[in-house]
């Protein structure tokens, strides 16, 4: 099966200026080198802590930021540098749903006026006329028609949201890509809106990359998972091999860090990896492996090296020299002739719910009783 879409070497650099003539002193990494692909009628969820870029990256395949190098492909045409009249045909394929609900939407518009712009702007008209083909999209969405000519400020944030997902559907895109779509709601509205997205999947047809942060929801609603750590890709693997065996440490490091609600675990000791130390910045990210400033596996390698994104096993790609859950699988022979050795590490518990985060460190440490259970730090 040919990709839907298909990213090879991204990158998004955003200069940093000083002076009065506003010279270029260096750049942000925000993305910085990725490649991955998306099926046809799949959900590619993305996870990884603030600042990583994911957010830039979604940006950067939906076209609302100039990459800095690499392709973006998409049904087999390259978009990754059309103009704005070259992508307005692929706009009505190709639609995103922002994380704000609150800053998405014009408070000055309507409703109606709000989920009607995608038609005006791409000159097509509705079969029944545009109010009608409105009103269905927000019944569709979970909203009452009669809302049409309502403001966003007289709605609750889901509703906005709703608000948000219906406008991204109006034209029927092939692929939508989801920005953190439920981090801004109440926890009670989160399940409504990814039961929802998941509906509306199975109804249209629909190819999802939704960005989260919360393991819970990227792991209920994706079929693979690519984990990105200071702009670059760590570990892409299907859902129940990276839940089940995660082989990046810094992909481990996050699902241990994730609460386990079991009362009967109280007091007991836990898996969890505290990672000390900050990520690095990305004006100036650390030689070799990007990980290697906070992992407790890092060698000479790690910090001289880059370890390429390989296929370790079948559907699981990760960049490491030194992968866990590895038993029986080669390592390719290292970059530059450096021998790679597999050190075998206990295997982490799966782990079902909550957010992804944690603090870092040097060594993995056992957090015990109550403080084990205290929610991580997010991306």
């Amino acid at each position: 099966m040919e990709p839907l879409l298909k990213v090879t070497g991204l990158k998004k650099h955003f200069p940093i200026r000083k002076g009065l003539l506003q010279r270029q002193t260096g750049a942000v990494k925000a993305v910085d080198g990725i490649d991955f692909e998306v099926l046809p009628g799949e959900t590619l969820g993305v996870v990884g802590e603030s600042g990583c870029g994911k957010s830039t990256m979604g940006r950067l395949i939906t076209r609302l930021l100039e990459p800095t190098a690499g392709t973006v492909e998409f049904q087999g045409t390259d978009i990754s540098h059309l103009g704005i009249a070259g992508m307005r045909p692929m706009r009505r394929d190709i639609q995103m749903i922002f994380q704000d609900p609150y800053g998405s939407l014009n408070p000055r518009h309507t409703v109606g006026t709000i989920v009607s712009a995608p038609f005006k702007l791409q000159g097509v008209e509705p079969e029944g006329g545009l109010k009608k083909e409105v009103q269905r999209l927000l019944g569709l969405v979970g909203l009452n028609p009669e809302h049409y000519n309502r403001y966003p400020h007289e709605f609750s944030g889901g509703q906005r949201q709703r608000i948000g997902i219906a406008r991204a559907l109006a034209l029927k895109p092939k692929l939508v890509v989801a920005d953190e779509p439920v981090s801004a709601l109440d926890v009670s509205i989160q399940a409504q809106v990814v039961n929802l997205l998941d509906d509306l999947q199975q109804e249209l047809g629909l190819t999802y990359v939704i960005i989260a942060h919360d393991l819970s929801v990227i792991r209920h609603v994706s079929d693979r998972i690519a984990v990105m750590y200071l702009g670059k890709i760590v570990e892409l693997a299907d859902r129940k091999s990276l839940y089940e065996s995660p082989m990046h440490p810094y992909t481990r490091a996050l699902m241990s860090a994730v609460p386990i609600p079991d009362p009967r675990r109280r007091g007991a000791k836990s898996e969890r990896i505290l990672l000390t130390g900050d990520v690095p910045s990305p004006i100036a990210p650390p030689p070799g492996c990007r990980f290697h400033t906070r992992c407790w596996k890092a060698t000479e390698v790690c910090r001289t090296q880059e370890p390429p994104l390989l296929e370790l096993r079948p559907g699981q790609r990760v960049a490491c020299h030194h992968p866990e859950n590895a038993e029986g699988v080669t390592v390719p022979a290292a970059r530059e002739s450096v021998d790679v050795t597999i050190t075998k590490k206990p295997e982490v518990k799966e782990t079902t719910a909550a957010k992804a985060g944690g603090e870092s460190g040097a060594e993995p440490k056992a957090a015990d009783g109550p403080a084990a259970q205290d929610d991580a730090p997010g991306a």
